[in-house]
């Protein structure tokens, strides 16, 4: 579960766009899940157009970005099958410090993949 060269290639320029805007939203927001034990593993779903993974976060249209952003965490991933059972620990130990990276999940068409973006350093 490294960062793909092809998502870095194809993607990273304009995720990285929305993500400077809505970096400390993100990070909020990934403290209040593991705050709150909702997860130790939350995720972003960010995609062009609206998929049924999480709940809907934050609307491009809403702040002019170039994807919409839904919040999820690992438990949800496993109970839609998106993580395998089997898996889980793969994705645990892939899983960076919430604290200092943001984990995406990108949905473009039929490319899905996770990536792990820092956050800006205050």
């Amino acid at each position: 579960m490294e960062n793909d060269p092809e998502l870095n290639g194809k993607y990273l320029g304009n995720i990285s766009k929305d993500f400077v805007v809505v970096a400390e939203t993100l990070k909020e927001a990934a403290y209040q899940v593991r705050r709150r034990k909702i997860s130790e593993y939350p995720i972003f779903v960010f995609s062009r157009t609206p998929v049924p993974v999480g709940s809907n976060f934050l609307a491009k249209e809403e702040l002019a970005l170039e994807w919409n952003i839904n919040a999820s965490y690992l438990e949800d991933f496993v109970q839609r099958g998106l993580i395998l059972e089997d898996r889980i620990d793969d994705f645990k130990g892939a899983y960076k410090d919430s604290d200092e990276f943001c984990c995406l999940f990108v949905v473009d068409g039929e490319f899905q993949n996770f990536v792990f973006i820092p956050y800006p350093e205050d």
